[in-house]
């Protein structure tokens, strides 16, 4: 993915026009670019490190480090090539590791690319590698079954090489020998003795059997087996967490065995720095859950960080700020009994009148700080109003709650008050177990929530109460029907649809439609035409969205075009946008410019100009900023989020 690099000059595209539509206008670098010798030597360095250490973490880091993207083909051909020349296991090797980089690292079209690099130079690799034919026609077929190559490529790859040539061979023996054959899926996953699959649920479960085997029997070298035996080192940070939560949680001699563990762990390599270093910026970022169940959590992994820094295999410098006990809210507080009558009477009255943009504002300016615990409060007054009342309440709440862009973690803090009540609501409430599952199941499939959030509900649930307890089996069911097949579908129903007057839309429905006006709008057509499709959908609480794709679609065009800045002015003119609305949807930007920065380097800095215009006009309040805490603001006062 690109990171800040400036592509030199190009020579033409690729020589077959027809390869795939992504690597059309590819191009393909000067070969005697030195950036691009320079490139190749570092490549080479990486791919044998990779090697040596089996380290897929530390391999994406060190590509994504380069930040030439452009060049990436030229990796992809490296791997394969080099891995053709040794054993099976580097074979295998050199398949879980474009796997693993696929899509987060690799983009689509340089693999494409660059297997047809390795398709055109069969005639030279079967040089040193006699039967380099077979080997390339199992990597392709392999590729095609990981989804890292689209079977397409077999078509359209062959009319592209002459006659006779053996990278010809290549496509024809993948298709006939390996991808034709009954049973092709394990056969090729099996062919150099692949690593069985492991999800990421049984990877947790091993993690935590290990560390509990470990603190029974105090056998370090028998650990360290089990750990490599897993043979997942970019999941390593996970033990790193785990075995911090045991440290505090049984602290005395528990925590100096773990220590000892980890810091051996360090020493001999077996968990690298960078994984030592995730895991623990995933424990900080827990550890205000943690404190439920030890109240002095965070002073005790503040003694962890301190005695691992002055040990030397933990660098304290790179972790987050783990920062100062947060404030207690009391639920006797004079402002917690004002913010609950306030959000009670707002509830009411969105019942009443179905106004979500009279509700969010109402949420927003009773909550100006956003606290967590004020939100969490109403997510729990919500729905738990609305599973007192009809179908049509309960799907208005689910949309209100979607329309808000709460912080995750705020609808997570809800629905911890909600398990927790479950079993006194259920007297007034016998369905209250049906009810919570379908708004459980309902926050992911909106897309209130991630899955992994659910998990860590659940998770938590399980610390405190018992299995049988009514908030339990609430959280547990919406995760089986969040498993099941064609399950958003029949969960986005579940109250009948429609609670904004728009019966049968779907989120993902309305998404599409909002990109389709987007793109007809600017492949040339009339603002009267997109301002009225905008109005039409009849959902005013999610014209977020539309600011978001908008402003993304200029980031990824840099500028050239700006019909699309032209339409959100139009709209905000028209109070079509209203400043509520504009300001969400760059927030929204904001908070994945991280991922699009993959994409488009300088997005950061895009979108800094892009907030200082939007001020200017008029859309955001002076106060916006897209930076984020402890991050320091751009030169010349230009707010950037990278």
């Amino acid at each position: 993915m690109e990171e800040g690099f400036a592509p030199p000059a190009r020579q033409s595209p690729i020589k077959c026009p027809t390869a795939a539509e992504d690597v059309e206008q590819l191009p393909t670098p000067t070969v005697s670019s030195e950036e691009f010798l320079q490139f190749k030597r570092k490549a080479t360095t990486i791919v044998e490190e990779y090697f040596s250490t089996d380290d897929v973490a530390a391999t994406a880091t060190e590509l994504r480090e380069l930040r030439v993207p452009c060049y990436h083909y030229y990796f992809v051909k490296k791997v394969v090539s080099v891995a053709m020349d040794r054993h099976d296991r580097e074979k295998e090797m050199a398949a879980v590791l474009l796997s693993s980089l696929y899509g987060d690292v690799i983009d689509r079209p340089q693999v494409y690319k660059g297997f047809c690099k390795l398709a055109e130079s069969c005639d030279d690799l079967s040089v040193d590698t006699p039967d380099a034919v077979d080997i390339l026609a199992v990597f392709v077929a392999r590729a095609i079954v990981d989804d890292i190559l689209p079977p397409a490529f077999l078509a359209k790859q062959l009319p592209c090489l002459p006659d006779g040539c053996k990278g010809a061979e290549v496509i024809r023996r993948a298709e006939k020998s390996y991808l034709s054959v009954p049973h092709h899926g394990e056969i090729i996953l099996q062919r150099w003795g692949g690593i069985k699959s492991i999800t990421v649920e049984e990877a947790k479960a091993r993690i935590a059997d290990i560390l509990e085997e470990y603190l029974a029997a105090g056998d370090t070298a028998e650990a360290f087996r089990c750990i490599r035996e897993l043979n997942i080192p970019f999941f390593h940070h996970d033990v790193v967490k785990r075995a911090l939560v045991l440290a505090i949680e049984r602290g005395g001699a528990a925590e100096g065995h773990i220590l000892d563990l980890l810091k051996s762990a360090s020493d001999q390599g077996v968990i690298n720095e960078s994984q030592i270093i995730k895991g623990f910026n995933r424990m900080i970022d827990s550890v205000d859950d943690l404190t439920l169940d030890v109240p002095n959590a965070r002073c005790l992994l503040k003694s962890i960080i301190l005695k691992a820094s002055s040990e030397g295999w933990l660098c304290a410098s790179s972790l987050k700020p783990l920062g100062s006990e947060p404030k207690k809210v009391v639920e006797d507080d004079p402002a917690v009994k004002r913010f609950k009558a306030k959000a009670v009477a707002s509830i009411h009255e969105y019942f009443l009148t179905g106004d979500i943009i009279e509700s969010v504002s109402r949420l927003e300016a009773e909550n100006s700080s956003c606290s967590c615990f004020f939100n969490a409060i109403f997510v729990k007054k919500l729905i738990s109003f609305a599973m007192d009342r009809k179908n049509r309440e309960k799907e208005m709440a689910s949309v209100l709650l979607s329309s808000i862009c709460m912080p995750p973690e705020h609808v997570v803090a809800g629905f911890h008050l909600l398990v927790d009540c479950a079993e006194d609501a259920a007297l007034d409430n016998p369905a209250i177990v049906e009810d919570l599952t379908m708004f459980f199941a309902r926050s992911v499939v909106d897309e209130v929530i991630a899955p992994s959030d659910l998990e860590a509900v659940e998770e938590e649930a399980g610390r405190r109460k018992a299995a049988g307890s009514p908030g339990m089996l609430a959280v547990r069911n919406a995760h089986a029907m969040l498993g099941a097949k064609l399950s958003a579908e029949r969960i986005l129903r579940c109250w009948g649809g429609g609670g904004t007057g728009k019966a049968g839309w779907e989120l993902n429905e309305v998404k599409d439609k909002i990109g389709k006006l987007l793109q007809e709008y600017d492949s040339g057509g009339g603002v009267r035409e997109a301002c009225r499709c905008i109005k039409e959908l009849g959902m005013p609480f999610f014209h977020h969205e539309v600011v978001k794709k908008a402003l993304v679609a200029i980031i990824e065009k840099r500028g050239k075009d700006e019909r699309l800045w032209g339409l959100l002015s139009e709209c905000y003119g028209r109070g079509l946008i209203t400043p509520n609305q504009m300001t969400k949807g760059f927030q929204r930007v904001a908070d994945c410019v991280d991922d699009l920065v993959l994409d488009v380097p300088d997005a950061g800095e895009q979108l800094g100009r892009y907030v200082e215009r939007a001020k200017k006009g008029g859309w955001l309040d002076a106060s916006f900023s897209v930076v984020k805490p402890g991050q320091a603001a751009a030169p010349d006062g230009i707010a950037v989020c990278s």
